[in-house]
């Protein structure tokens, strides 16, 4: 559906994204993160086609970002941050006005327009002057324009941004059904949205792609971590003699305890090694304090990328 080769993008001296490739399935819902900085938006703006790349190349639905351009904007909904409103329109004028943008027929408009209000439970407003309303009832006049036509392909910057608890619940629930027949693309701050709605989370970290996985994937990280009385030098024969063991990563000690980190051969399940590590471990005479099979979540990837960075995590 998407296919991203070797973008990249100028601006003067500066280099906001750097050779970033990637391809996204029909129906993923896909979170785009990545520190304040670091390249986010410029790549959606390139992949809405608003901003012209330097390098590289976009194809959407077989389409060609720079020859196709306009074909590939009546299949994509946007949805950027702090969504631009007419604020004077009421609700229903405003989808009035966005439905002659799409170019929507005149016989299909109205049924369209109380699908889009039906799906953001915007009924309640739909009469009422934007000027007036929340900025969570906001939030969702931005996401009903930009689902108004159906797109194949829906990009949104901060989709929950503004929404009380109850209604980021309706959010999610509204992005996975809207993943049935489209391509989702998601960028926020807020980690908990992505592992709650996502499939897949692609990191860009000072305008290069950092991670691209699937969050089941993250979630089952195969390594074990592994604390013992056992200096580096003694212990590394210990765990080379351990067949599944395919690779040692010494970490920084803890209240007096040597750690290590045990990347697993196998089926994705490191702790089945578990049993053969703590067996060499009393066999060589070491004392085991505790093994555990890792576990990594989108906050422990962000604190590592913030101490290669040299900054607090957020």
């Amino acid at each position: 559906m998407i296919k991203v080769d070797h973008l990249t993008r100028l601006f003067g001296d500066v280099v906001a994204v750097d050779d970033i490739s990637f391809e996204i399935g029909k129906g993923e819902i896909v979170g785009l993160l990545g520190h304040n900085g670091a390249g986010k938006t410029t790549i959606m703006k390139m992949l809405t086609g608003f901003l012209e790349p330097s390098g590289g190349s976009i194809a959407m639905d077989g389409l060609d970002m720079e020859t196709q351009r306009s074909a590939i904007q009546n299949r994509i909904g946007y949805l950027p941050e702090n969504c631009p409103l007419y604020t004077e329109m009421t609700v229903i004028g405003y989808l009035e006005y966005a439905a002659s943008l799409h170019k929507i027929p005149q016989s299909q408009r109205s049924a369209m327009i109380r699908e889009a209000i039906t799906r953001t439970e915007l009924a309640p407003k739909a009469m009422e002057r934007i000027s007036t309303l929340s900025r969570g009832y906001r939030q969702r006049v931005g996401v009903a324009q930009a689902i108004l036509h159906s797109p194949k392909i829906i990009i949104m910057d901060e989709p929950t941004n503004g929404l009380d608890p109850s209604q980021i619940f309706q959010m999610r629930t509204l992005i996975k059904e809207l993943s049935r027949n489209a391509t989702v693309i998601i960028s926020t701050h807020i980690l908990q949205e992505v592992q709650a709605i996502c499939d897949r989370v692609i990191i860009i970290r000072s305008g290069k792609k950092y991670l691209d996985a699937r969050l089941e994937d993250l979630r089952r990280a195969n390594r074990l971590l592994v604390a013992v009385d056992t200096a580096p030098d003694q212990a590394k024969p210990i765990f080379d003699g351990i067949e599944a063991v395919a690779d040692l990563e010494v970490l920084p000690k803890e209240n007096g305890r040597f750690r290590y980190a045990l990347a697993v051969d196998g089926d994705g399940h490191a702790i089945n090694a578990a049993p053969d590590v703590a067996k060499a471990v009393v066999d060589h005479g070491a004392r085991l304090f505790s093994l555990s099979q890792e576990s990594r979540d989108l906050e422990t990837i962000f604190g590592e990328m913030s101490a290669q960075d040299g900054r607090t995590a957020q």
